[in-house]
């Protein structure tokens, strides 16, 4: 017997909070997500408001593993890490998806 996924909305709230919290615990800033972007016609979009940063992820229709990778590169490109230091923060996050993941399961 397959076990029940989790909802959609329940499983981007789980993983947005636990993004921010990792993306915090290497002192990094922590996006705000929310979901739909509010551009028609878009996957994700990051909003800059002074030092706040929204990134919005369309969830409807998707790939779970696209989500995911639209928010894990929404902290990266929230804090404008480039080259090794944003390669180490990426593999830290993706870490920190599969960990909840495996907690939905």
């Amino acid at each position: 017997m397959m076990a029940a996924m989790e909802p959609t909305s329940l499983r981007f709230a789980r993983l947005a909070r636990s993004l921010a919290e990792a993306a915090r615990a290497q002192g990094l800033r922590a996006p705000t997500f929310r979901s739909p972007p509010r551009i028609p016609d878009v996957t994700r979009s990051i909003v800059r408001r002074g030092p706040q940063v929204t990134v919005a992820v369309a969830l409807r229709d998707r790939p779970w593993p696209a989500v995911v990778s639209d928010m894990v590169e929404g902290v990266v490109a929230a804090n404008r890490l480039a080259g090794v230091r944003a390669d180490h923060v990426r593999a830290g996050l993706w870490q920190v998806a599969e960990q909840v993941a495996e907690l939905a399961a």
